[in-house]
């Protein structure tokens, strides 16, 4: 834990930027590794674990590199890399391994990419993975790594995630704006994922993902392929949860300061699949 506290204690890093740990004081039959999204920050996942808490788990979620960062129109983004994702991933892990004799790891959007990681290569007990970025919607697989591979070739830069709200869009503990690079490398990521479970079974003995099917920003073609790997590999392992009755087009369905409502739908089913 001393690694992760001594990595926020850099004065760019917010208070609520900050990295989360809700423990009993002890090791606990069950912990869970808690993965928030690009540009956001631990706080997105706070009610999820804050229940997984109360239902008796010891719970980690981690800053991600390059989040959290004080001034919420930082260009920390812009050196993220793959390489310090899955560094992230794993040191994550083997602390949230520390925590509970039964681990589950869960994770939306960047982070659901990055629980579906661990999932493949890692021993875990379950992986719930909301949204989890495998690509760009409307963008065939087949042509995906050609954009991450021109992107990252390409002049970095930093686009608005709302272009009318700019930097007043909420939540205060996220930036309202994404590196270009960092979604090429996110892409690069999830190609060695994908590439992984096409030849060989997951390592994680129980896996979930949960799409939204009116999602328009993550690729909901690549999450299904991804769920017939992994059940090709390992069968009886796999479920594939579709919500299909969200508003139209939205992503972040987990943050309360953007869409409460849905959030409060949402956040019960993630806590049930962590927990069930």
């Amino acid at each position: 834990m001393e690694r992760f506290i001594e990595r926020d204690r850099a004065g760019a890093v917010s208070d609520e930027g900050r990295t989360l740990l809700f423990d009993h004081g002890r090791r606990t039959e069950r912990a869970t590794l808690l993965l928030h999204g690009l540009s956001a920050s631990p706080k997105q996942l706070l009610a999820v674990a804050t229940a997984l808490h109360e239902r008796g788990h010891n719970v980690f979620v981690p800053r991600l590199p390059r989040h959290g960062h004080r001034n919420r129109l930082s260009e920390a983004l812009a050196t993220m890399n793959a390489a310090q994702l899955q560094a992230c991933a794993s040191d994550s892990l083997a602390l949230t391994r520390g925590l509970g004799e039964r681990v589950a790891v869960a994770g939306f959007s960047l982070g659901g990419l990055l629980a579906a990681y661990l999932g493949q290569f890692e021993d875990v007990d379950r992986v719930v993975a909301l949204s989890p970025f495998l690509g760009i919607a409307m963008v065939p697989n087949v042509f995906q790594l050609r954009i991450a591979r021109y992107v990252l070739s390409r002049p970095n830069r930093f686009l608005w995630w709302d272009p009318v709200l700019r930097e007043r869009q909420l939540p205060e503990h996220g930036y309202p704006r994404f590196a270009t690079h960092a979604v090429g490398h996110g892409i690069t990521l999830a190609h060695e994922v994908m590439n992984a479970a096409r030849e060989t079974p997951p390592r994680a003995k129980d896996l979930v993902l949960i799409v939204n099917t009116r999602d328009s920003t993550v690729n909901k073609r690549a999450i299904g392929k991804l769920a017939r790997y992994w059940s090709a590999r390992k069968p009886g392992a796999v479920r594939i949860i579709r919500l299909t009755d969200l508003p139209p087009f939205l992503h972040d369905v987990i943050e309360p300061k953007r869409y409460p409502e849905v959030s409060k739908r949402v956040t019960p089913l993630m806590v049930e699949c962590i927990d069930r």
